[in-house]
């Protein structure tokens, strides 16, 4: 129960004291993939909006298009009868492949922070379900041979695999 109300709490709890900045280090590595995916698609997004409009001001996405490109050759506000159509068309679809690609990914590092989260409740969990396992030296297996019956009402020989646990 400690685990789940504050994460590593199960480990400190368990005395694993080793697990604690595994625990954190996931969250950590999470939520900064997390933040660095919800910015990126936050200003590809933007840039995508600012490129569809036809508002002349909105330029946000010079910061995503290479500077080197003449604008007025994929740009219809900066040149209206001459820029080209399919320059136009690839970067369009090139920022709307960038937002997919960041908001996908934003969204699996969410997933993961989830299941990070219930990873480390089940470690623990499990961890102080065996605390008190007792392992010892009385664990046999055997070998036995013994008759297999095959279609036909025919014996076979075989060998059973025995696994005898004394308490």
């Amino acid at each position: 129960m400690l685990a789940v109300s504050f994460p590593g709490l199960g480990q400190i709890y368990n005395r694993k004291y080793w697990k604690i900045p595994v625990v954190y280090a996931g969250f950590g590595a999470l939520f900064y993939s997390a933040g660095f995916n919800s910015t990126n698609y936050n200003l590809y997004m933007k840039a995508y909006q600012d490129f569809t409009d036809n508002i002349k001001e909105t330029d946000s996405y010079l910061k995503v298009i290479n500077p080197a490109v003449p604008r007025n050759t994929y740009d219809p506000q900066e040149n209206p009868k001459g820029y080209n159509l399919s320059d136009y068309s690839y970067y369009k679809e090139g920022m709307l492949r960038m937002v997919d690609y960041y908001k996908r990914y934003r969204d699996l590092s969410y997933i993961g922070i989830a299941g990070w989260y219930l990873l480390s409740i089940l470690d623990a969990n499990v961890d102080a379900s065996l605390f008190n396992y007792d392992i010892s030296p009385d664990l046999n297996i055997t070998f036995v041979p013994m008759q297999i019956a095959l279609p036909g009402g025919l014996l076979g020989a075989g060998l059973s695999v025995n696994m005898k646990v004394n308490f």
